[in-house]
């Protein structure tokens, strides 16, 4: 009897062991590895539809056309899309439709009574927001396509078939091609690693720096760029990047202490903490406005200051042109507004002041409710100074170099390395993220195993 009692618990202890590893088997690197997978597949789809133009245009008359405009609002939109606008493919609006969507949703969703009671109600609001953001997208995306029709149609020699049909052609291909990135942005966000949006628009910059490099070292070897410039550059590039980061990272934190607990007949204090403000709290919107509130009007005047009789409004389009020092100085100005409004919509010290009261925590020194309101309000101004100082000197450093060095044949532009820092910052840390959550559930796979084993 004692040796049946035996053999059924050793024929128990061999089964949950096979099973267990059936289970572990697997590289516990496998999710992680097939989340980088699929965002390589998914940005690689990205770049193949960057090349699939769109019918009806002369490729010789637009790269001759594309030239006179990269100074402008169009140039900056090229510049997110990968180099699609300049070669008017199906994704030559790229993704900014949605994210000027996604704003203009946001800024409602702080002024508007029926998106903030949105806003309150969790995930179904959330739902609900993201639906109006994607109707927002398509219409955003229509006008947008439309009005680039127009314009391409009215140039010379640039379209080669009728208008009804290129105006079809035109503003389905580009409003199809935005809606598919945006879909294939969620698809990054839930089955790959990272912020999908961020990632798509990081690709399509990063996609030109490969010409670029070859453009630079061409003028290098043909002897029209100086190589202690080319030096100058990447050593500057470095220093800026190393910034960049460690502004990113920089926090002010607030002590938090909380209320004493009365747990049975003792009297308990619980831990300290600490309130993390960033330093950068608006990110890379400030200077995407900002470029983008001084380009568009400029690329607008330039168009009407081609006919006749309106050379004085093209004088004035190209006085807020890049490289000029009313537009720096419109940028510098536009950049420090952008940075406290955006944050002031964001970013409320009330409601953090009332969320700290509610849990019992409070600022050392200061009374809870209003006091520690004012407070975090007070600190929180003085980081926006240091952030907007900050974004200010990113960009204003590569448009001064820009106007001094006109031979420079790349973009170095502030607004495009805050980007690719910023997303690959983010990206380093989801990948760390996956990591340790595959360690911890090997860790919660040997714990329960061993518990297991001592019960058998």
């Amino acid at each position: 009897m004692l040796l049946k009692l035996l053999a059924v618990v050793l024929n128990n202890k061999v089964t949950y062991v096979a099973k267990t590893s059936k289970v572990s088997s697997p590289s516990k690197f496998a999710e992680l590895k097939r989340r980088i997978s699929f965002l390589i597949g998914a940005l690689v789809v990205y770049r193949l539809g960057a090349h699939i133009p769109i019918p009806g245009i002369n490729p010789i008359e637009l790269a001759a056309q594309f030239s006179d405009l990269r100074t402008g609002v169009l140039g900056m939109l090229d510049m997110f899309s990968g180099g699609a606008l300049s070669n008017l493919t199906i994704f030559a609006l790229g993704i900014m439709p949605y994210i000027s969507a996604s704003i203009i949703i946001q800024l409602a969703s702080e002024i508007i009574p029926s998106l903030q009671e949105l806003k309150k109600e969790g995930e179904s609001g959330r739902r609900k927001i993201t639906r109006y953001t994607r109707y927002g997208t398509v219409i955003l995306a229509c006008v947008q396509s439309f009005a680039l029709a127009v314009t391409l149609f009215k140039q010379p020699n640039l379209v080669v078939t009728e208008m009804l049909f290129f105006y079809i052609t035109t503003v389905v291909s580009l409003v199809t091609g935005t809606m598919f990135l945006m879909w294939l942005g969620e698809q990054i966000t839930e089955r790959g690693i990272g912020n999908g949006i961020s990632l798509i628009i990081c690709a399509g910059i990063a996609s030109g720096i490969p010409t670029s490099i070859g453009q630079t070292l061409a003028q290098v070897s043909a002897g029209t760029m100086s190589s202690i410039l080319v030096v100058f550059l990447f050593l500057g590039l470095i220093l800026a990047t190393f910034v960049v980061v460690f502004v990113e990272r920089g926090q002010r934190k607030i002590l938090i202490n909380y209320a004493n607990r009365q747990t049975g007949s003792r009297l308990m204090k619980p831990p300290s903490s600490f309130l993390p403000l960033k330093v950068n709290m608006a990110g890379v919107i400030p200077p995407i406005f900002a470029s983008s509130i001084i380009l568009f009007p400029a690329t607008i005047l330039n168009f009407i200051g081609t006919a006749n009789g309106f050379g004085w409004i093209k004088s004035i389009a190209e006085m807020i042109q890049r490289g000029q020092a009313t537009y720096l100085f419109l940028y510098a100005i536009a950049i420090i507004f952008f940075c406290y409004f955006y944050t002031a919509l964001m970013f409320s010290p009330k409601e953090m002041a009332e969320n700290l009261k509610k849990q019992g925590a409070f600022v050392p020194g200061i009374r809870p409710g209003e006091q520690t309101s004012r407070y975090i309000e007070k600190v929180s101004l003085r980081l926006i100074l240091i952030g907007a100082i900050y974004i200010m000197t990113v960009c204003l450093i590569p448009e001064l170099m820009h106007a001094n060095w006109n031979n420079i044949p790349f973009s170095f532009g502030g607004t495009s390395l805050l980007i690719i820092v910023v997303v690959s910052m983010d990206f380093m840390e989801q990948i760390q993220t996956q990591a340790m959550s595959h360690q911890y559930e090997s860790l919660l796979k040997k714990a329960n195993f061993s518990g297991n084993s001592l019960i058998g």
